[in-house]
């Protein structure tokens, strides 16, 4: 099984940060692969992929969301998504990417997200979002999917 971790911020009008990774098509949250060879827990893994990727170092909010996802050609992956609060502009001005895997960064309204982002990161996203809006506890997915409590 495969682990992933990634960090859900905003700005003050509710625009969720996405970035743009050069290695396959779609747009994503900053996060990545948890080291678990380390020790690495999700938290720290967001953690350290939002700094490595957008320079960024903040310690993450809340768990807002896992999504247990199975594919046909890979092994299972379970993907964690973190509150990384609002950001303040001086914030987003000193954000510098890692060239290396991304292209670009950018704000993008709610009612833009589903376009942008591919496969069960769409729902995923969405997922966490209301989680943030409700106050309700952390979400629990399958492929994309809520499970009823």
């Amino acid at each position: 099984m495969l682990a992933g971790a990634a960090t859900l911020f905003r700005d003050g009008r509710g625009r969720v940060l996405l970035v743009e990774p050069n290695y396959r098509e779609g747009w994503a949250l900053p996060g990545g692969t948890i080291e678990s060879g380390d020790g690495e827990s999700p938290r720290q893994a967001a953690r350290r992929e939002t700094a490595e990727e957008i320079g960024l170092d903040l310690a993450p909010g809340r768990l807002l969301a896992v999504d247990w996802t199975r594919g046909p050609a890979r092994p299972p992956i379970v993907a964690y998504v973190y509150d990384g609060g609002v950001l303040e502009q001086a914030q987003f001005d000193a954000i510098r990417i890692q060239e290396d895997e991304l292209l670009s960064w950018r704000l993008v309204d709610r009612a833009d997200l589903a376009g942008l982002l591919p496969g069960r990161l769409g729902p995923r996203v969405a997922a966490a979002l209301e989680a943030l809006d409700s106050g309700e506890g952390t979400v629990e997915l399958e492929d994309g999917a809520r499970v009823p409590a």
